[in-house]
């Protein structure tokens, strides 16, 4: 089977590169990369069903937005820069704040991609609500919350998930801890960039 069936190593590789970029401490990361990585992530929100179907929709929107954005703008640094300079930032559809919650997703996959390491038996129930409510639950409203925890019931099960994604269980979690290894300083960087900057992470 070819690695293009297998979005867990094109995930792994994508944001191993990125991690490299950010270990550096001497490049700065670019937009084009960052959102291709983040794309191939699209495709596990819709493998989660339809309790994350609200952050599939979201996300994907968000990530073809900063997609467009990279054929004008080189860095995250730069188009943050961009934004604080046009005074939009926060405003709704900003590349910032549309970086800051695909930011947000591909944490919560980190946090999911933990959980279902350190989970027993084939529910992922446990492990996407912790996801959920370390990542996404304090900026939902109550409806959004409701709907997401209605939907944890028809989550696929790891085996369904995993068949999904074209992995056997050992394969894939070395690829999950390779993802979540790799992501972890790429989170962190952004955040910083956004701290840095006095713009707040909490929005």
């Amino acid at each position: 089977m070819a690695d293009g069936d297998k979005p867990l190593v094109m995930i792994a590789e994508a944001f191993t590169d990125l991690a490299a970029t950010v270990n550096s401490e001497t490049l700065d990361v670019k937009v084009a990369p960052f959102s291709h990585a983040c794309s191939l992530v699209s495709p596990l929100f819709g493998s989660l069903g339809i309790a994350f179907k609200f952050a599939e929709m979201d996300y994907v929107a968000k990530v073809r937005d900063l997609a467009e954005a990279s054929k004008s703008i080189e860095t995250l640094q730069s188009l943050l820069d961009r934004d604080i300079e046009n005074n939009c930032v926060k405003k709704a559809g900003s590349h910032s704040r549309n970086l800051l919650r695909v930011k947000r997703g591909i944490d919560m996959v980190r946090v999911l991609f933990e959980q279902i390491q350190i989970s027993e038996g084939n529910s992922l129930k446990d492990a996407a609500s912790v996801a959920y409510a370390n990542v996404f639950a304090p900026h939902h409203g109550w409806a959004i919350r409701k709907a997401v925890s209605a939907g944890m019931y028809a989550l696929p099960t790891k085996a369904q998930l995993l068949k999904k994604l074209n992995e056997d269980e050992a394969s894939a979690m070395v690829r999950m801890q390779n993802y979540v290894v790799a992501s972890a300083p790429l989170i962190q960087y952004i955040d910083k960039l956004f701290l840095s900057k006095q713009l707040g992470i909490d929005w």
